[in-house]
């Protein structure tokens, strides 16, 4: 798709989206309504997170360069920053609006995942690194064998591979203690890696709000032929929620945000989220399958 078209079609989905969102939240009380609408930095920043454009002084100046005629009441660097950063509930609202319009947190399959937010590297943590200090602590990755300071992004995600949950967790607990704010408020089959392996968490859960929670299990294990079939029946969707967060991490590099404070944080946070799930809608759009999000803007 060239990159004019895909600008379009973001533009034409944020706006329909916020035209809805409008009716319901006011997002200013006061003073005059600015002169680049909130659905043209959405947009402008949806498309910047595809054109792998991941700070905002970057994005501001390509689309001033070659957008300008698009985005003629562009303001000055300063105040798109902090318009584009005020709106994080809009983005926030986007996300949960487009996901719900395809369904997603009715499906009754939904696979979680952990995935890391360092916002420094182990070495430049303690004294050295005084960010988010009431928040942010010390984790380990067993995946990529890596120790760092920051933050877990949780996911669960429906089998659209849309992303229906995702809170932001502590680096220090085990994922196993972060299973009941994954599965908050959901009802079915919840399929997972070994790392919420626990035999008492999983009857627990089943019994308080019929979630049923389906990991592999250890070799040493006694398990009935009924888990080998389910494990095996969701391997597929397990794997799922390891692409997406793969697709958060290396093309949105959602674990490469550079900030100083919680407000700025949360607003990349939630733009990379709001990107992802416009890039499977506009693939359905154009026939391509939901996940190929390099066949939009690659080019």
């Amino acid at each position: 798709m060239e990159r004019d078209i895909f600008i379009i079609s973001v533009y034409c989905l944020v706006v329909e989206i916020m035209q809805k969102i409008e009716n319901t939240y006011k997002f200013r009380r006061t003073g005059f309504p600015p002169k680049l609408t909130d659905s043209e930095v959405i947009t402008i920043e949806i498309c910047g997170e595809f054109f792998k454009l991941h700070e905002d002084t970057e994005i501001y100046h390509y689309f001033k360069r070659h957008y300008l005629d698009y985005f003629p009441n562009l303001p000055e660097r300063t105040t798109f920053v902090r318009q584009a950063a005020n709106l994080w509930q809009a983005k926030l609202l986007c996300q949960k609006m487009l996901v719900a319009k395809a369904g997603a947190p009715l499906d009754a399959v939904q696979s979680i995942d952990t995935m890391p937010l360092p916002v420094c590297t182990y070495t430049r943590g303690g004294k050295r690194d005084k960010r988010f200090a009431a928040v942010a602590h010390y984790g380990h990755c067993a995946a990529k064998k890596m120790d760092y300071y920051g933050f877990k992004l949780g996911l669960r995600v429906s089998r659209a591979g849309l992303i229906t949950h995702f809170p932001l967790l502590s680096a220090r607990a085990h994922d196993l203690h972060h299973l009941g704010a994954l599965i908050e408020g959901f009802v079915g089959t919840v399929p997972a890696d070994k790392g919420f392996l626990d035999e008492y968490q999983q009857a627990l859960w089943l019994d308080l709000q019929d979630t049923r929670v389906i990991t592999p299990v250890k070799s040493n294990m006694e398990t009935s032929p009924e888990q080998v079939k389910l494990v095996r029946q969701t391997k597929y969707w397990r794997k799922l929620v390891e692409t997406v967060g793969s697709q958060l991490s290396e093309r949105f590099q959602i674990t490469k945000i550079k900030v100083k404070d919680l407000w700025h944080y949360q607003n990349r946070i939630f733009r990379k989220i709001l990107s992802h799930p416009v890039g499977i809608f506009l693939n359905i759009q154009n026939g391509n399958k939901p996940l190929q999000l390099a066949q939009l803007a690659d080019f």
